[in-house]
């Protein structure tokens, strides 16, 4: 037989066996090294993360399913599989339904009306170095990291064009910003998310680390501050005006986020519910743009009219209906089948016995706080998601302290380095040319000094959160 375990640790139907030491396991792991290997070089083939763990995900678990048939098991991958899968609807449900709005808000201008205040403004590069960090770091436990960063990182590119030396910093004071709001939010990171739903730490409790991420984006900020240039470059005049119904989306994305959250601490139902439950008020919302559109532009035109306003009256004619599905379909879908298939991949190591092995390492041969903080570094080399969605897997035995030291690091550890967050990895494409890899590495040290400082704030400021388990 080609797949020899050394050791069958299954005594009956519903319990899998130990095959990490079999030529199964070593194929498997070595499928998902060669796809991940691939995803950590997508700028450099051009090719979407998505793809490589999708194959290697199908292989795996083809693989897993192939020894289990020839050994008469196959009802035990089935509801293995079927659990991983379970996993990855509620988040990727939860997470499309948060893409639709923040696309939705996009759509109506929410962001452009606040780019374009802060290009009319004129603020000095200090300033702007300042100004830029702290919305991406307020703006992103609501927005995401990626979409944060992205916003801010087109104001920079606009305002100093062409000075790679700002753009370079900004572009790092943003990613460290975005990446450290993100942490005390279950709204800011996947990763965040990701422990929220396992129901690791509840939705209030999150905010314990908003000091620990205040200091780790304030060591470094504060520091490359002094390398900003004392200049003043010109306000530009950029007006937008926001589509009807913006706010009033936004209104409704804050009662999703609050419905959500409900359904999760009172009902002890999944958020997903919730956020199901809003992608409906948007779309009742959206109807109701639609059938009130004529009458609305009626009144515009009108109004244009009497004033002689024919730039007005242009823009009003190329007026389209609001639709859902439009924004829906603008999700981003190489993010969450990404998703999918890291999640069925560590799914797959999973019943094999590989996360049990980690987690004795890990966790049985040191210290907790000692694993979390290693496992945050590694996040900057091979993403968040897999480190977090390995973590709750393995779901070792911790405090409430480790928990959210481990959130923490997962969320700042990809700061370290450009390719270590998503918001990272999307600026050095926005900002091409600006933004590298290793204009970010050089940095990597001052970098540490915020993650060292977050870490040792936490374990400071919530140390009676450690005391469940020693």
């Amino acid at each position: 037989m080609l797949f020899t375990p050394t050791s069958m640790a299954a005594s009956s139907v519903g319990s899998s066996l130990d095959l990490t030491a079999s030529t199964l396991g070593y194929i498997c792991i070595a499928i998902f090294v060669l796809a991940y290997a691939f995803v950590m070089l997508e700028e450099k083939l051009h090719m979407r993360k998505s793809k490589p763990v999708l194959v290697a995900a199908g292989l795996i678990w083809i693989l897993i399913g192939s020894y289990y048939v020839n050994n008469d098991l196959p009802g035990i991958t089935e509801a293995a599989f079927r659990h991983n899968l379970l996993e990855f609807a509620e988040l990727m449900l939860f997470l499309l339904v948060a893409m639709t709005y923040i696309n939705a808000l996009e759509e109506r201008r929410v962001f452009d009306a606040l780019r374009a205040w802060m290009i009319r403004k004129g603020f000095s590069y200090p300033v702007l170095f300042w100004l830029t960090g702290w919305l991406s770091f307020f703006i992103s436990p609501i927005a995401d990291n990626l979409t944060t960063a992205l916003l801010m990182c087109a104001v920079v590119m606009k305002v100093a064009e062409g000075d790679k030396k700002f753009i370079n910093l900004c572009c790092i004071n943003i990613v460290i910003a975005a990446n450290a709001g993100g942490a005390f939010s279950p709204f800011g990171d996947i990763t965040t998310l990701m422990v929220w739903q396992a129901g690791k730490v509840e939705f209030l409790e999150f905010f314990a680390l908003f000091l620990p991420s205040v200091v780790n984006y304030l060591v470094p900020a504060a520091i490359m501050s002094f390398f900003v240039e004392r200049k003043q470059p010109a306000a530009a005049q950029v007006d937008v005006e926001l589509k009807r119904g913006a706010i009033r989306i936004l209104c409704l994305f804050l009662l999703t986020v609050t419905t959500a959250v409900l359904c999760h601490s009172l009902l002890h139902l999944p958020p997903v519910l919730g956020m199901m439950m809003g992608l409906g008020y948007l779309q009742f919302f959206g109807y109701f743009l639609r059938m009130t559109l004529p009458g609305s532009l009626a009144r515009k035109k009108a109004l244009a009219e009497s004033k002689g306003d024919e730039r007005r009256l242009k823009s009003l004619g190329s007026v389209v209906p609001f639709d859902v599905f439009a924004k829906v379909s603008r999700a981003e879908w190489d993010t969450l089948l990404f998703f999918y298939g890291i999640v069925v991949c560590v799914g797959g190591l999973g019943f094999l016995g590989y996360l049990t092995l980690m987690s004795e390492a890990l966790y049985g041969g040191m210290s907790a706080t000692t694993a979390n903080v290693l496992l945050g570094m590694i996040s900057a080399v091979i993403d968040n998601i897999p480190v977090m969605f390995a973590v709750l897997a393995m779901s070792p035995e911790l405090s409430h302290g480790q928990w959210l030291l481990i959130t923490l690091t997962a969320g700042v550890g990809g700061s370290l380095l450009s390719i270590g967050s998503a918001a990272g990895v999307a600026l050095m494409g926005q900002a091409r040319g600006y933004y590298t890899f290793f204009g970010h590495l050089k940095w990597a040290p001052v970098i540490a000094l915020g993650y060292a400082a977050s870490i040792l704030v936490h374990l400071w400021v919530n140390s009676e959160l450690f005391t469940i388990y020693t």
